[in-house]
């Protein structure tokens, strides 16, 4: 890169006119041996063929090509006119930056200078500045090595105000949360930068965050520095306890709903006939990833994006510049239009989508790079997908596969001004055109894949569900399909583009399973089990307050899991029978120091009343594996799952487990409360926490609660018949109890799949269990996920559990299901899964 001295700067100039102006700043030049005198009157003769004003009262003066020969030595000189000089009519330049290169050594110069067209404040500065080490830092990213040498150094790059956090977000700081973030951030004149390990980012800039790669459970330092640094980390410490906004469910099962439109219904996950159904006689069936539930039956139509043409053809830059402005100014308005749709449809939290994405287009960064190429006799197109593309690549290398999903919104925006860019009607097809073009007839949807902004202009009157070859659970393409009621199938492979166009197909969004021509009878079945599936889902929800017995009056208990109290206010709404699990950890994440006894009492309270009277079940703290907290100063661990946490860290930490104790042991006065503890491998693990709980019952001279704990690790189901013997209670965590007995990290892109709860070892555990509790006399609850789904909570209640612990919104469904159970069925599809030697095999049942 060209170096800048104080030698080849000039302020508070004062040239009467740009001709002057060009003069003064190529002298500079001359003097620094960089040009000789002739060059000037090249720099001269550009004027009037090419316009070198970039903005921000910036500009660029440089000689024509064909004078080459006269530079000497590459380099630049900087003539700063505080007061102005009129460059062109309506243009002011302030800052004149001369340019001496005869190939591209300059580019690295005005790639720091493009950051300064972008930062209006910077440009302002610099413009009024007495201190050339500003121009110098600014032009070259350091200050000369005088006055570097004058400057303090500093260890770290964190500023010296911060907040440590744990990023609590399902799915991390993908595009939605960390656009709040960044919005909270530039609502402060404080700098705010944000530290993963070794990397650190603005807190301003939107693909900068998302570039950290700042997945769930990941440790992060936020810092700021500026006048009202103390107000930016309040702000954004409280926006990160609250998830930035994000409510999105942390599974791959979407939330429930019921809507019926023209040839469709998506349905809550209730069981209907529609899960043991399978159409008779298809030609072909699809297996993909279910994305948003319900069933859709109609004709297909593939839907395929027009490829963009782009030529590489140098443009004149303040023309090139103009262009690409106007471009992003028309992608933007194209952005508040489907926020707008959105939110009025949906609501403002899926609307978000939308803001993240003009946040992306907001970023100087992309425009900067984007310049820079401009300036180097690129055209304006080529040089935008240029930079689009490595940014994507970039977010698509990241090892978290929900943040590099994110890379498919940040190629959506980029198309988007490219369509813009590249002619002067748009060449990009929008599928609700498409579908529109063909016929008035409804159609599924095929795509190799759908950009989120593709999915929010999807008409539901048109489009009655979609299939894509790619894609995930999480990407915001199936969160608005959710939100939009349409159901979805994504990851179902390049199979689905060689179906034939107008082929009868039947959807099943909640098996995740496309029917290729499926006969007349299976037709109508589908058709009738949409209507059943909204009458019986209406029907859940005005009984969701009865008990849940089946046919046989077997009672099964369904419960929630939740985790804080406006979650216990919800369960009770739901029809809850109690809490079968409150996840305490909640409390412990996003702050600096633990919640005191005090606190903790209060909440831990607070939940037993609002449950008035049911059963409540508090998990004592379950930090570590994909949990941490920064005040506790864990130690970095290869294996965290296989590591510090549970009740191996309440051991560790005494002082903060028996504060926890000491509250719930107070909160239990309030109603029935029982202890549960995590993470308990061996006996020795259950007889230690025993004590520990026993000393601070006789502390308080508190009454008894029955204890007991979580079965998660295949050393508990060994040992369930010693452990049945000591404990009150077992609760069954499918989640982790899968991935351990599996081997395979529930979060994997690649086995999260496979890790499935309904695998015969994982119910064989599950059965071991039970039988082991049944001859002491014990109960068997399930809080993991497999509780939730119809066909888990029939197979789970068929091998003898009594009580099922779920995510809220399924409560209404699964009692529902009870209620119309016969238990003995139950039992004999238990025992029929047990016989399964796979996943899929029980998943046919």
């Amino acid at each position: 890169m060209l170096a800048l001295n104080p030698n080849q700067i000039r302020l508070q100039a004062r040239p009467k006119d740009k001709s002057e102006a060009i003069t003064m700043v190529g002298e500079l030049l001359v003097e620094s041996g960089n040009i000789a005198y002739g060059y000037i009157d090249s720099m001269q003769n550009r004027e009037k063929v090419a316009n070198t004003y970039l903005g921000n009262s910036i500009t660029i003066p440089y000689g024509l090509p064909e004078n080459r020969d006269l530079i000497q030595q590459a380099g630049v000189a900087v003539l700063q006119v505080p007061d102005g000089v009129t460059w062109n009519p309506g243009e002011t330049a302030r800052l004149i930056v001369g340019i001496a290169a005869k190939s591209d050594e300059h580019l690295e110069i005005l790639r720091k200078l493009t950051g300064v067209l972008g930062d209006e404040a910077l440009a302002n500065r610099l413009t009024q500045t007495t201190d050339v080490q500003d121009i110098i830092e600014a032009l070259t990213g350091t200050r000369s090595q005088q006055a570097a040498a004058a400057q303090p150094t500093r260890s770290s790059e964190d500023y010296e105000q911060f907040f440590d956090a744990i990023v609590q977000n399902a799915t991390g700081l993908h595009a939605r949360p960390a656009a709040m973030f960044v919005g909270i951030a530039k609502r402060f004149k404080a700098n705010i930068r944000i530290r993963k390990g070794e990397r650190v980012s603005d807190g301003k800039r939107l693909l900068a965050l998302l570039q950290l790669g700042a997945g769930h459970g990941t440790q992060i330092r936020v810092s700021a520095q500026g006048v009202d640094a103390d107000e930016a980390l309040e702000a954004l410490k409280t926006a990160l306890a609250n998830n930035l906004g994000d409510n999105e469910p942390t599974t791959s099962t979407p939330a429930p709903a019921t809507t019926q439109r023209n040839g469709q219904t998506s349905t809550a996950e209730k069981k209907t006939q529609a899960q043991d159904w399978t159409p008779q006689l298809v030609q072909a069936t699809v297996a993909g990833i279910s994305a948003s539930t319900g069933i859709a039956i109609g004709p297909v139509h593939r839907y395929l994006h027009t490829s963009i043409q782009i030529i590489d053809q140098p443009e004149d830059p303040v023309v090139a510049g103009d262009r690409l402005q106007s471009a992003i100014d028309r992608a933007q308005e194209d952005l508040g239009t489907l926020y707008k749709e959105i939110k009025a449809r949906s609501g403002e939290e899926k609307a978000a989508i939308f803001q993240a994405h003009s946040e992306m287009l907001g970023d100087t960064s992309l425009i900067q790079k984007t310049v820079s190429l401009i300036l180097a006799d690129h055209g304006a197109a080529w040089s935008w997908n240029n930079v689009m593309q490595e940014q994507v690549q970039q977010l698509q290398q990241l090892q978290d596969p929900i943040l590099a999903g994110r890379a498919a919104d940040l190629q959506d925006v980029g198309q988007r001004v490219l369509q813009y860019l590249t002619t002067e009607t748009t060449t990009r097809s929008d599928p609700k055109d498409t579908v529109e073009d063909q016929s008035a007839t409804p159609v599924i949807l095929l795509a190799e894949d759908l950009a989120p902004s593709d999915t929010a202009n999807l008409d539901p009157q048109g489009v009655l569900g979609f299939c894509t070859v790619g894609g995930g659970p999480t990407s915001h393409t199936a969160i608005i399909a959710r939100s939009m009621n349409i159901p979805a199938i994504v990851g179902a492979g390049q199979e689905v583009m060689h179906i034939e166009e107008g082929a009868i197909c039947i959807l099943d969004g909640r098996n995740g399973k496309l029917y290729v021509q499926p006969s007349e009878t299976d037709i109508a079945y589908a058709r009738n089990l949409q209507q059943q599936a909204q009458v019986q889902e209406e029907a859940a929800k005005a009984e969701r307050f009865t008990t849940a017995t089946t046919k046989d009056n077997h009672p099964v208990e369904v419960v929630a899991n939740i985790g804080s109290i406006n979650d216990a206010q919800r369960a009770a709404e739901a029809g809850a029978e109690g809490v079968g699990l409150m996840r305490t950890e909640f409390l412990f994440l996003s702050r600096d120091k633990a919640p005191d006894e005090e606190e903790q009492f209060n909440i831990y309270r607070d939940i037993v009343q609002c449950m008035n009277g049911k059963p409540v079940i508090i998990r004592t703290l379950d930090i570590g594996g994909d949990k941490t907290v920064p005040y506790l100063n864990l130690p970095k661990e290869e294996n965290p799952f296989l590591g510090i946490r549970g009740v191996r860290l309440c051991f560790a930490n005494p002082a903060l487990f028996n504060a926890q104790l000491r509250a719930i042991y107070r909160a239990a006065a309030y109603g029935p409360v029982s202890i549960m503890f995590p993470m308990i491998a061996t006996l020795e693990d259950y007889e230690q926490a025993r004590t520990y709980a026993e000393r601070v019952r006789q502390e308080l001279n508190a009454p008894e609660i029955p204890l007991g704990i979580m079965v998660e690790v295949p050393s508990a189901v060994i040992l369930a018949d010693q452990f049945a013997r000591e404990v009150a209670f077992f609760s069954i965590g499918t989640n982790d109890l899968t991935q351990y007995v599996l081997a395979m990290d529930r979060g994997h892109p690649e086995l999260a799949r496979q890790a499935d709860a309904l695998h015969p070892a994982v119910l064989r555990c599950i059965a071991q269990t039970v039988q082991a509790a049944k001859k002491e006399g014990k109960w068997v609850g399930v809080c993991g996920n497999l509780a939730s789904e119809v066909l888990g909570a029939e197979i789970l209640t068929g091998l003898g559990v009594a009580e099922l612990s779920v995510s809220i919104p399924a409560v209404p469904n699964i009692k529902a299901h009870m209620r119309t159970s016969i238990y003995t069925d139950l039992q004999d599809k238990a025992q029929r899964a047990l016989a399964c030697r796979t996943a899929a095999e029980v998943r046919s049942l």
